[in-house]
């Protein structure tokens, strides 16, 4: 869920001494795109999130993100938080960001428009 505050909910975290993985950067995820270029879809990297939630420690730790693969790793997570926004908030926020690109295009925001009514619906 694009623009609902996950970067910055981890930054808190982060800021209070916690463990964090924020799969929207470069490494966790792979792209699946259309011909134009268009993102339709990013997944998460199988061996690297195996990898991650596989390592002990007596740490919390809190990962960040929203992928059509992510349901495989349920069963790894003691809690799995679904931070939401009304839509103008999301789309005002995405769009007023500098320091991701994603949510700018006309097709990204109508992918935006798609996830939050799907998540509603829910």
């Amino acid at each position: 869920m694009s623009g609902v505050g996950k970067s910055t909910a981890l930054v808190a975290l982060q800021q209070l001494g916690h463990h964090v993985v924020d799969t929207d950067w470069p490494g966790w995820s792979r792209e699946i795109l259309a011909e134009d270029g268009t993102l339709l879809e990013q997944l998460w990297r199988e061996d690297r999130m195996a990898t991650l939630l596989s390592a002990t420690g007596d740490e919390h730790l809190f990962v960040s993100g929203c992928t059509a693969n992510q349901v495989a790793f349920y069963d790894r997570f003691d809690a799995i938080v679904l931070l939401a926004a009304p839509l103008e908030v999301a789309l005002g926020r995405v769009a007023a960001r500098t320091g991701n690109p994603y949510g700018k295009s006309a097709a990204e925001r109508a992918q935006i428009e798609e996830h939050v009514a799907t998540s509603s619906r829910s």
